[in-house]
């Protein structure tokens, strides 16, 4: 699997909900674009059409920007739609919406790794515990504002971009700190002890400008390496080296928005070997240069 960042998130063509969009002849699709990190965005035109979503492999956090007050799903023709509302489909979910008169949306999609990083870095849970919450007609003004903003962005000009992403983000985080349940009746086999999870975290982040190694994390576990990775991957989500290159790149884009520190010292805080190795990584996995990033935020 690629690392956090150099494309959790398949092609923004294969993931399902957008599929079902685009193959419809009532849907147009007005903007798009991956976002890196996992995250991809889009905003739909649609009118008087019907749409089945049959376990995406993906997550989507909908809002509507302006109409869908005929809108309804066909297991709740009860509840309609309407500017400002939101809908969380979570990845596996089914569901059939029938669209009467015109409707505008956006759409956040965002790939089942970046969910696991949330429930670890934000909630402190392994994301195996947790599952995000199915929504339909949501009301949550400070969302809606934020898709709102997103929408209003130019997604291919480099500096705004950056700020689309950022806005993804907040979204994406909002929906973790609210919108995420525990999973009934669940007895978890294998991975990590919550102690040794919690260890790890810890030290990752005040190591994370040296090199560590997947020896010396196992060896904190007390674990073979290949028994360490495996494990890790089951309590974390992801494999330990897409978990640590995550954390580098969120404390570069920390110290980009907040320091003046010079591209190739802030590389070596990161735990990144060059400045040419961490702008690889970096527009990897941003679609921009540290410069540019930094430009974004501190112009």
């Amino acid at each position: 699997m690629q690392g956090v960042g150099e494309h959790t998130m398949p092609e923004l063509q294969s993931l399902h909900v957008f599929q079902a969009l685009n193959r419809s002849p009532h849907a147009r699709l007005q903007a798009c674009a991956e976002l890196g990190d996992g995250l991809a965005a889009a905003v739909w035109s649609n009118h008087h059409d019907a749409q089945d979503y049959q376990a995406p492999s993906h997550h989507t956090l909908s809002c509507y920007i302006g109409g869908g007050t005929g809108t309804f799903r066909r297991d709740q023709p009860g509840l309609k739609g309407g500017p400002d509302k939101l809908c969380i489909l979570p990845a596996e979910h089914q569901s059939a919406w029938v669209i009467n008169g015109d409707i505008r949306l956006a759409h956040l999609y965002f790939s089942p790794e970046q969910f696991a990083l949330g429930c670890v870095t934000l909630l402190d849970r392994e994301p195996r515990e947790l599952h995000l919450r199915e929504g339909t007609f949501l009301e949550d003004p400070f969302q809606a504002q934020r898709f709102r903003q997103l929408v209003s962005l130019n997604w291919h000009e480099p500096g705004e971009r950056l700020l689309t992403s950022s806005l993804a983000h907040e979204l994406l985080s909002h929906t973790l700190l609210n919108q995420v349940g525990v999973r009934d009746g669940l007895r978890l086999k294998g991975g990590l002890a919550a102690h040794q999870r919690r260890r790890l975290v810890e030290y990752i982040d005040h190591h994370v400008e040296d090199p560590i190694s997947l020896g010396q994390l196992a060896a904190m576990c007390a674990l073979s390496e290949y028994h360490f990775a495996r494990m890790f991957r089951q309590s974390f989500g992801v494999p330990p080296h897409q978990y640590l290159l995550a954390r580098r790149l969120a404390r570069a884009k920390n110290l980009l928005r907040s320091s003046v520190l010079p591209i190739s010292e802030l590389a070596l805080l990161c735990g990144f070997s060059s400045a040419s190795h961490f702008n690889q990584r970096f527009r990897h996995a941003m679609g921009a240069t540290p410069s540019q990033y930094r430009q974004a935020f501190c112009a």
